[in-house]
């Protein structure tokens, strides 16, 4: 089968692999129909996730069809078609009990698809604990509606869930990509009074705004980013800060323009340390919560896109094949043409 394979020193190859079979009772065999690349691909491929294995298939965000299952797998069945978990998770060890399924021991617990074990830019993928990582797709929601259900969405469920959001909050979202809209969107379930969008990006943070997902958006640069954020928020600063960019000054930013007791919501995904100012930021008793995504509400956010209150497809701004790949990965980590995400097509149409 075709997959697309990290290498190691910054290279990525779409390349000939065995098939996968299924290796333990709770496994699923998948026939991946939709993947897309996500920016921790690019992070793989630059070296800047430590524990990414050379050799793997990568590949995190993706839906298909239930193929082949183990026995002891009980929520789905063959002919199923799920959207799949970024987590690998056993669900009975003390951080599963608690909902910390990123956290999960198992030896390939957390984020392990396309990272640690081979994952779905491929035709065909292994699931382990396929009860717990495969949500099924109800018949009214689209593969491209449920495609970012398992990772990007699951991350700005997770951020506004921790985020602590209250009715009529004012909300800030450093970061107009695709998790930062994601958080919008999630966010906006919360009914703050007003999101506030900041990127460098005015293309994206348009789109954010003809969505309906954010109120105010703001550019470093063009605007003042602080003072625009006090006049917004009746002087006080942000209830809450999501800081899903990820760039050189961002997280000093996210602390900045946060309220005195507000939460800063770490969201984004560093290359290089972060310095943590306690002296300039003394007295401002800031809450600040970080780590990655627990993917442990995929049903909750599937239910919500099938009855209209969710739906990440406008997200997708290119397709191609799989065939294609490699040219998808050169347009998305360079950001040409406007890309926010690639729906990739593998196998037949239908």
């Amino acid at each position: 089968m075709k997959a697309v394979v990290y290498k190691g020193n910054g290279q990525v190859t779409l390349e000939e692999r065995p098939m996968p079979v299924l290796q333990d009772e709770r496994d699923a065999i998948i026939q991946v129909t939709l993947t897309t690349i996500c920016s921790s691909d690019i992070h793989i491929k630059h070296g800047a996730v430590p524990r990414a294995v050379p050799g793997t298939i990568l590949g995190h965000e993706f839906v298909g069809k239930v193929v082949e299952t183990g026995k002891a797998v009980k929520k789905v069945k063959p002919g199923d078609r799920v959207a799949v978990n970024v987590e690998t998770f056993c669900g009975e060890c003390f951080f599963c009990k608690r909902g910390f399924v990123n956290n999960c021991t198992d030896v390939h617990g957390g984020w392990a698809l396309g990272c640690r074990i081979d994952g779905g830019q491929a035709e065909y993928v292994r699931i382990p604990y396929a009860d717990n990582g495969l949500t099924v797709i109800p018949d009214n929601v689209t593969e491209e509606q449920a495609l970012f259900n398992g990772d990007i969405l699951s991350t700005g469920y997770w951020a506004a869930k921790i985020g602590e959001l209250h009715p009529a909050d004012t909300v800030a979202v450093i970061g107009a990509g695709p998790t930062g809209l994601c958080t919008m969107m999630c966010a906006r379930l919360y009914t703050p009074a007003k999101i506030i969008a900041i990127d460098t990006d005015e293309y994206r943070l348009a789109l954010a705004k003809e969505k309906g997902i954010a109120d105010i958006t703001l550019v470093p640069g063009r605007d003042r980013i602080e003072e625009a954020v006090l006049q917004a928020s009746g002087g006080r600063g942000a209830d809450t800060v999501f800081e899903v960019a990820g760039g050189k000054d961002t997280f000093q930013t996210a602390w900045k323009i946060a309220r005195p007791n507000a939460v800063v919501v770490i969201v984004a995904m560093y290359e290089e340390p972060q310095m943590l100012p306690l002296p300039d930021m003394y007295g401002k008793n800031l809450v600040f919560k970080t780590g990655g995504v627990d993917g442990s509400y995929c049903q909750e956010i599937m239910d919500l896109t099938a009855c209209g209150k969710l739906d990440a497809g406008f997200l997708i701004t290119h397709r191609c094949r799989l065939d294609a790949i490699m040219e998808a990965y050169d347009i998305f980590e360079n950001k040409k043409d406007h890309v926010i995400k690639y729906a990739v097509r593998v196998g037949a149409d239908d």
